[in-house]
């Protein structure tokens, strides 16, 4: 049996599947099917882009006991024989008439008694990798076995980073902060606001990302309007504020943080807004802790800036990450999941500077017993000037 994966050591991949089977016994499970990349790659260390073509799908079957079995395309065979995973069935691909669909009953149906129940995640932040029809064939061909959802049981494994995991993500956040540390190179008045972004792109992989997955921003006079837009080819000019926000990746794992930037000398309201906000994070970096829940981060971010006389903005103030850009809890008024030690998470307040601009203000976290631990090299006070 390998000893190595493609990212960690192989028993990084084993002690997983046992969490999981921990999970799943607890929920009554019998096996997870699982066909996202996150999930996949989060169970064998499976690292590839090539999920961004859609015409395949692919499928890894975690039972209750034992090793998980991937049966995937024909083309994959090569990479996954090196992970950890031996046993791995394929067939050629794609193939309109039965992409997998036989070969995945027969394969359920060998390993799984009759009144099996086979989890799938079906909850939020999930999604179903393979046509809904073949989903559909699939769960007649294995009857009387039963899909069920099996959100929960993945969930609260991935929520909560091995030590290993915290590492690769503290080595995306420090890709990105020696980018983020560089911007003066590349930004100032006159420069369009896309050739700042493909320039921080490229700095980005200059300082070892494997790839930009993410960067969204913004640029205007005290604010930007939104904090997802494409980049125009409008130029920076003397009293905009630069915003930079990146998931970068590095061995499959995201950071996700942002830095603001003046063009020129910020406003008194930019200043007092942006102050607001490195302060309500240094509330939240001294009391957050486990235990408490999703919700709880929102409330203390958001007393945090009332307190100091900003308008807290709307959505969501911090959310989940790791394998994927967000992941849950979201930190929102609704959220009541715990928190965990061991969650690495984003702190993400944003406030209103005039109708129609804000700022937003992110840092990365792993939630620690005696509380966070910061992930992302800390922003600065003062606001850099370009």
């Amino acid at each position: 049996m390998a000893d190595r994966s493609l990212v960690f050591p192989a028993d990084e991949f084993r002690h997983r599947v046992a969490r999981l089977q921990d999970e799943m016994a607890g929920q009554g499970l019998d096996a997870l099917l699982l066909t996202a990349a996150p999930d996949i790659f989060y169970v064998t260390g499976f690292l590839t882009r090539f999920w961004e073509s859609p015409a395949r799908p692919w499928f890894l079957i975690v039972p209750a006991t034992g090793d998980p079995v991937a049966v995937i395309p024909s083309i994959g065979a090569a990479l996954m024989a090196r992970t950890w995973i031996e046993a791995i069935r394929t067939w050629d691909a794609p193939h309109p008439g039965d992409d997998g669909v036989s070969l995945l009953i027969d394969t359920l149906c060998s390993l799984l008694p009759e009144q099996a129940r086979v989890g799938v995640p079906m909850g939020l932040e999930t999604q179903l990798r393979m046509p809904l029809a073949d989903y559909d064939r699939v769960a007649a061909g294995i009857a009387p076995r039963r899909f069920v959802d099996g959100t929960g049981a993945v969930q609260r494994v991935r929520e909560v980073k091995s030590a290993a995991e915290v590492e690769a993500i503290r080595a995306s956040c420090a890709i990105a902060g020696r980018a983020f540390a560089r911007v003066q190179e590349i930004a100032a008045p006159g420069r369009p606001l896309e050739t700042v972004f493909r320039d921080f792109q490229a700095m980005l992989l200059q300082e070892g990302a494997d790839w930009v997955s993410y960067l969204a921003g913004g640029a205007g006079p005290d604010g930007y309007a939104d904090v997802i837009s494409p980049a125009s080819s409008d130029p920076l000019q003397d009293g905009d504020v630069l915003m930079l926000d990146t998931g970068t990746v590095r061995n499959g794992y995201f950071c996700d943080f942002d830095r603001n930037y003046a063009v020129g000398p910020a406003s008194e309201a930019v200043r007092r807004t942006h102050a607001a906000l490195w302060e309500a994070t240094e509330d939240a970096l001294a009391s957050l802790r486990p235990g408490m829940l999703a919700r709880d981060a929102h409330r203390l971010l958001s007393v945090a800036l009332v307190r100091r006389g900003a308008e807290p903005g709307g959505g969501r103030l911090g959310h989940g990450l790791g394998i994927t850009l967000t992941e849950w809890p979201s930190f929102t008024p609704l959220d009541d999941t715990p928190l965990r030690e061991g969650m690495v998470l984003t702190l993400e307040p944003g406030a209103l500077v005039a109708p129609g601009r804000m700022l937003v203000h992110e840092e990365n976290i792993v939630l620690r017993a005696h509380g966070p631990e910061l992930l992302s090299p800390r922003a600065p006070l003062e606001m850099p000037e370009l």
